[in-house]
């Protein structure tokens, strides 16, 4: 395990070295893209981590906060886990915080969307939101942070980029989903990119990351 590696976690810290909880590609390239330059990521398979990290929590906080503690537990670094749900309005708030497993414990991507797509059959409310929420766990500290973004629910897919439920997703003030629109302009307003604000604001006020 990468602990071996490193027996002073609070050098970890001062040289911004986190493990990035999250074996989805791409949430880790989206998150890679978000991140100051100035923080090494690991990956979980380089600090000796399963791939599947547990979620057995009822809320997006809860998750997010198990799998950044299981991993850090493990291998003794500062690490980043983030849960993120598709709330949409006309389904009472679902799928949240089940929205990877929507369709069952294979996370499909395509179908998730086609269910959520059948639920929504005939609806004349497609308001939705994203919700992510960043949990950041250390030795020293343990913080959640909270990123949102409003939108509507697409009649159908659209785009081939992003990841998850963004050729469904329109977010306010745009007629593209968030898989028509390329990394930049979707970094510029998504929901993830609001949380890993939040908390690089808390990292560089706390460790002096630049």
């Amino acid at each position: 395990m990468y602990q071996a590696m490193c027996a002073d976690p609070d050098d970890d810290l001062r040289r911004m070295r986190m493990v990035l909880c999250t074996g989805n590609e791409g949430k880790v390239a989206e998150l890679r893209a978000l991140l100051p330059p100035g923080m090494e990521i690991i990956g979980l398979a380089e600090a000796g981590i399963p791939k599947e990290l547990p979620e057995n929590g009822d809320t997006l906080v809860a998750n997010a906060l198990e799998k950044a503690r299981f991993a850090h537990e493990r291998c003794g670094l500062p690490c980043l886990a983030d849960d993120t749900g598709l709330e949409v309005d006309a389904l009472n708030g679902d799928p949240g915080v089940r929205s990877a497993r929507y369709a069952g414990e294979a996370k499909s991507a395509a179908a998730n969307m086609q269910r959520l797509l059948n639920e929504m059959e005939g609806a004349t409310d497609r308001s939705a939101r994203f919700r992510t929420v960043i949990a950041w766990v250390s030795r020293a500290d343990e913080q959640v942070f909270e990123g949102r973004v409003e939108g509507t629910i697409a009649l159908e897919p659209r785009g081939n980029g992003g990841f998850g439920y963004d050729p469904v997703f329109i977010p306010v003030g745009s007629t593209l989903t968030f898989a028509e629109m390329d990394v930049e302009a979707k970094n510029r307003i998504s929901h993830r990119a609001r949380a890993v604000e939040k908390a690089v604001a808390f990292l560089r006020s706390r460790y002096g990351v630049r």
